[in-house]
């Protein structure tokens, strides 16, 4: 019992069947069909995905920047004890920025051009903080631009954005986001834009952080390369579902579904043969309009059963914290088999090749 209330203690944030739909002239998109997840303080989840799965819209859910006409239909999102979803529009103001923050994939759509590094880092935190004088926000701006990896700050708080790198503006606004000090930073695929070099010191940046202030962090990406790098644990999304939930050692080493797998197979690896190809996933992303009754991925699975077509699968436990909705997972259960390394991609075909 001291064990779960301790496991209570350490929880900022706990997300509850979490549903998101957009009612277009067309229909309703339903974006985020019920995900739940939890996150500790000092704790880094990545969420994976391909481009239209909703895993930046689940995070906008968070922060309250959910634009029309998307709507949250149903679940929890509660950040330290306090439901979310009822804030007022003044709370949220307060909550976003001051508690939680977000870093964007292009610094350039959020810097605005027509004023100065220093007059935005300063504007954000007299946001938040009234009692801060100018002298005392320059001095926190001019700190958190040195926290970041940034020279010459006092030249930099007098530059505008254009002036800067695409690295530079990039650390600029993780400096915007952290100047709050929040418990929770959410990061929508903030190395994209950047060549690789500049890739690996943000994220280097990010863990030292991360180590310095001890906040949690939700890092969305599609690049499985820097969930390795940064996460400890990692949510597998899509079709606006939780497929996949694990330690990032078990995602990677023992995928509990297809889709993970594939994700896997068709990422580029250090130890691979000059003669071997990458496996893409084949087939095309689900219509959100007119999503399938199962399983979302059954259509491009390679594995599927009839029952995947026709009913959604049940979340099996496969270790501790790793957890699969897929009915291959079911199928072992039920026969007693053991789930291991290696099993997803050889032996799934023994049970989906003969009903599919």
């Amino acid at each position: 019992m001291s064990e779960q209330n301790n496991n209570q203690d350490r929880r900022l944030l706990e997300v509850r069947d979490l549903r998101v739909s957009f009612f277009t002239p067309a229909g309703e998109v339903k974006a985020v069909g019920g995900i739940s997840y939890d996150l500790n303080y000092d704790e880094v989840m990545g969420i994976v995905g391909e481009s239209g799965s909703g895993k930046s819209v689940e995070a906008y859910s968070i922060i309250g920047l959910l634009q029309s006409p998307g709507k949250v239909i149903g679940g929890s999102i509660t950040f330290e004890g306090q439901d979310v979803l009822a804030f007022s529009k003044e709370e949220m103001t307060s909550f976003r920025g001051s508690r939680v923050a977000m870093i964007f994939q292009n610094p350039m759509t959020c810097l605005n051009p027509v004023y100065t590094i220093g007059n935005q880092l300063v504007e954000a935190l007299k946001a938040h903080d009234k009692s801060i004088s100018m002298e005392g926000a320059k001095k926190r701006a001019m700190e958190m631009l040195e926290l970041v990896g940034i020279n010459n700050v006092a030249q930099r708080m007098r530059q505008y954005p254009h002036e800067l790198s695409g690295g530079m503006r990039q650390r600029v606004m993780i400096a915007m986001g952290l100047i709050c000090h929040p418990k929770l930073l959410i990061a929508d695929e903030p190395t994209t834009a950047l060549d690789v070099t500049i890739q690996a010191q943000i994220l280097e940046l990010m863990k030292e952080l991360q180590k310095k202030t001890h906040m949690g962090i939700i890092f969305i990406t599609h690049n499985l390369g820097v969930v390795a790098e940064i996460c400890d644990k990692v949510c597998v999304m899509y079709a606006g579902r939780m497929v996949e939930q694990g330690p990032v050692n078990d995602i990677f080493y023992r995928p509990g579904h297809p889709y993970t797998v594939g994700l896997l197979r068709s990422m580029p690896r250090v130890d691979a043969e000059s003669y071997e190809r990458l496996i893409p996933i084949e087939g095309t992303p689900v219509d959100m309009l007119n999503p399938p009754e199962g399983c979302p991925f059954a259509p491009r699975c390679e594995h599927a059963m009839k029952i995947c077509l026709k009913k959604m699968p049940p979340y099996v436990e496969l270790g501790e914290g790793h957890r699969s909705a897929c009915w291959l997972r079911v199928e072992e259960q039920k026969n007693g088999r053991p789930f291991g390394p290696g099993s997803a991609p050889e032996r799934q075909g023994e049970d989906g090749g003969s009903n599919g």
